[in-house]
C-alpha cells in the first residue's frame, strides 16, 4: 500500500525519482534500521544506498529494495545513481535536509520539494505497525502496574524514573520513547517536568509520562496518582481532566478535524474554569516518532481517518499547587476510537 502511494506521489508531482534521507522515512519505506543510508525510488525501481557496515543487514531487512554499496560519500553515490537512471526531476524532503545537502544534490539534478508528503503517508498505519504499537503500549501498561507497587513517600523522582525505565527494558523495550516525566507535588504544574532529585512527599500527586520503544514503534502514556490524600482541590482537578479525556475518547470519530477533536476536551475544562491552565493540544500522532501527524490541536485541519494512531492527553496545571494529565494511545477505527493503553484511570491513592 505505501509503495502505491509513493508511485502516486511521483505521478502527481511529475517526478522521475525521489531521494529519502530522513532516518524515520527511510526506515518506514525500507524497514532498514541502520544509521546511515539513502533511498532512491522511481516508478519502477527502489534502491537503498548504504556503506559496507550495513550492506548485509540492508540486504536482509530491505527485501523490497536493491542494495547499493556506496564507494564514497553518500550524496556522491546518490548523485551517481540519479545520473545512471537518467532521472532529471527529483523530489526531496525539503523540511528535513540541511542546506549543505540541498546544495550538493542541486549540483546534478532539478529538485522539487516534497516535504511532509511521506509523513502524510505514514499517518495511516499498516497492520504490522498497529501490532507493534500495541506491543509498546502493553509494556507501558505493565510498567504502570509495577510502579504503583514501587513508589513510596521519601523516594526521589529520579528513583522512580530509574525503576520505571529499567522495568520497561526488562520487559521488551529497547529504550524509552522520550525523557521520562516524573513530576510530584508543585512540580506537577510543569507539563514537561522531567524527573528531578525532588523527594516525593505524603499527600502529593505524582504525574508519570513515559513510553516504550518496541521494534522501532513507540507508546506514550500519562497517569497521575496520589501518595496519600492530595486534598479536595487536586481531587476536583483530577475528576475534570478524567471527564475531559473519557468524553474525548467516547466522542471522537473519523471525519473530525484535529481542531474539532481538541475542542471536545477543551470545552469541558474551560466550562469548569480551568481553560487557562490547559495550554497544550489534546494530542498528536504516534508511530516511529513520539510526535508525528496528525495533530489534535486548535490549529489542525487534518481529518481523522481509520488506522491513524494518536494520543488523547488533556491536562490542568496550576502553578504552586500541582497538575494532572491523563493520556491514552488510541487507534482511529471506522466508528470511533480503540484504546491501545488500558491502565486504570481511577484516582489511585497509595
Amino acid at each position: 500500500m505505501k509503495f502505491e502511494k509513493i508511485t502516486q506521489l511521483l505521478e502527481d508531482k511529475n517526478l522521475d525519482a525521489i531521494v529519502v534521507l530522513s532516518p524515520y522515512n527511510r526506515r518506514y519505506l525500507s524497514l532498514f534500521t541502520g544509521s546511515s543510508g539513502a533511498l532512491v525510488i522511481t516508478k519502477e525501481q527502489r534502491y537503498l544506498i548504504t556503506d559496507f557496515r550495513y550492506t548485509a543487514q540492508a540486504t536482509e531487512q530491505a527485501a523490497d529494495f536493491e542494495v547499493v554499496k556506496q564507494p564514497g560519500g553518500l550524496l556522491d553515490c546518490v548523485a551517481d545513481l540519479i545520473k545512471e537512471l537518467h532521472a532529471e526531476t527529483v523530489g526531496f524532503e525539503g523540511d528535513l535536509i540541511t542546506y549543505q545537502q540541498y546544495a550538493k544534490l542541486k549540483e546534478t539534478m532539478e529538485l522539487v520539494d516534497i516535504g511532509g508528503a511521506i509523513e502524510r503517508i505514514r499517518m495511516i498505519k499498516e497492520s504490522y505497525e498497529i501490532h507493534l504499537i500495541q506491543q509498546a503500549a502493553d509494556i507501558a501498561d505493565l510498567t504502570y502496574e509495577h510502579i504503583l507497587k514501587f513508589v513510596k513517600p521519601g523516594m526521589t523522582e529520579m528513583e522512580v524514573n530509574n525503576e520505571l525505565e529499567m522495568f520497561m527494558r526488562k520487559n521488551g523495550a529497547s529504550s524509552s520513547s522520550f525523557d521520562t516525566i516524573v513530576a510530584s507535588g508543585h512540580r506537577g504544574a510543569l507539563p514537561h517536568g522531567v524527573a528531578s532529585g525532588k523527594v516525593i512527599q505524603q499527600g502529593e500527586m505524582v504525574t508519570l509520562d513515559y513510553g516504550a520503544i518496541y521494534q522501532g514503534y513507540i507508546s506514550d502514556i500519562t497517569r497521575t496518582f496520589a501518595v496519600g490524600d492530595p486534598g479536595e482541590d487536586m481531587k476536583k482537578i483530577y475528576d475534570i481532566v478524567l471527564k475531559a479525556q473519557v468524553t474525548a475518547l467516547e466522542t471522537i470519530k473519523p471525519g473530525m478535524t484535529g481542531a474539532e477533536a481538541d475542542a471536545i476536551a477543551r470545552r469541558i475544562i474551560e466550562d469548569e474554569g480551568y481553560g487557562a491552565h490547559f495550554g497544550h493540544s489534546l494530542g498528536h500522532g504516534i508511530g516511529l516518532e513520539v510526535h508525528e501527524g496528525p495533530g489534535l490541536s486548535a490549529a489542525s485541519h487534518i481529518e481523522l481517518e481509520p488506522n491513524m494512531c494518536v494520543t488523547l492527553e488533556p491536562g490542568i496545571y496550576v502553578d504552586g499547587l500541582g497538575g494532572v494529565r491523563i493520556e491514552d494511545d488510541v487507534l482511529v477505527t471506522e466508528s470511533g476510537l480503540k484504546r491501545f493503553t488500558h491502565s486504570t484511570k481511577d484516582l489511585i491513592i497509595l
